[in-house]
């Protein structure tokens, strides 16, 4: 543990540059222990162990309480063993007690981002500029780096989506485990999955719209212009029509005008101006 060049030991000398200053390079997780306190020495391992596979990501910083007892004092110390992370500076996170490796790993990845989320983070970004191919190989790389990596099971969705593959989309959507399903992210995309569809077998946008124009009873033609309003991110739009297809038409795919807002709401994450503002309105009018 000692050799480690992830584990350092403090003391009031080296405290300010490596726990205050270095935190605003990596997260400090600061140990404060005592030779005489069973736990610390049970919990020093696990937390040495953890400093090495994360490769650096972040500090181990031990402090003796009995030698450095105003440091201790300092940052409030009544337990032991405290665990305190710094970040930029400052104490933001702390657990006590000798917790499991599985309990310590959970408290340092709300903190400190995996190599799978760094390279999910990125896929992202290209899907949204439209780099494809790149986005595969990083979902690919992060897909063997962490194989159940959540993120990366979402991005597979999402690329494969974008790339107008819904039947692929569907098939990996419907293999996800049950945990998932409810993510806010998986939510959304099954919305979007479900207006795709409705495009699969429909008329170009401008023969749509000739179609209702000239029907404007026609609910199919309605529904599938909503649909194509979410496909290019017009989601007042899209709520428009459906709003106007529920007033219309609960019959028709089986109340799809009330159903395809829900869908929207959820696409927004169920909160915001756009979403209050059309959920008002469409329990009004069921009223």
């Amino acid at each position: 543990m000692a050799d480690s060049p992830f584990v350092v030991t403090l003391n009031a000398q080296n405290f300010q540059q490596v726990v205050l200053e270095g935190s605003y390079e990596r997260p400090v997780l600061v140990d404060f222990w005592a030779d005489w306190c069973a736990p610390c020495r049970a919990l020093m391992p696990v937390l040495a162990k953890l400093a090495d596979a994360y490769g650096g990501q972040f500090l181990l910083a031990k402090l003796d309480t009995e030698a450095e007892r105003d440091l201790a004092a300092q940052f409030g110390i009544r337990s032991l063993p405290t665990v305190v992370l710094f970040k930029d500076g400052k104490p933001v996170d702390q657990f006590m007690g000798a917790l499991p490796e599985a309990q310590v790993r959970d408290f340092l990845d709300r903190h400190i981002p995996r190599e799978a989320d760094l390279l999910v983070a990125r896929a992202e970004a290209l899907i949204g500029a439209g780099d494809l191919a790149d986005a595969a190989a990083l979902i690919a790389q992060a897909r063997s780096t962490e194989p159940g990596h959540p993120g990366a099971r979402i991005a597979e969705i999402r690329l494969k989506a974008v790339g107008g593959d819904t039947l692929g989309a569907e098939a990996l959507l419907s293999a996800l485990p049950l945990e998932l399903l409810g993510d806010p992210e998986v939510v959304a995309l099954s919305g979007q999955l479900r207006f795709a569809n409705v495009l699969a077998g429909a008329a170009s946008e401008p023969e749509v719209s000739a179609r209702l124009a000239a029907e404007p009873g026609n609910s199919e033609a309605r529904y599938q212009l909503a649909a194509y309003r979410v496909a290019r991110g017009d989601y007042e739009g899209a709520l428009g029509l459906l709003f106007e297809l529920m007033r219309g038409d609960r019959a028709y795919g089986d109340d799809a005008g009330r159903k395809g807002m829900l869908m929207i709401f959820d696409l927004l994450g169920g909160s915001g101006e756009l979403v209050s503002r059309w959920r008002s309105r469409m329990f009004t009018a069921m009223h």
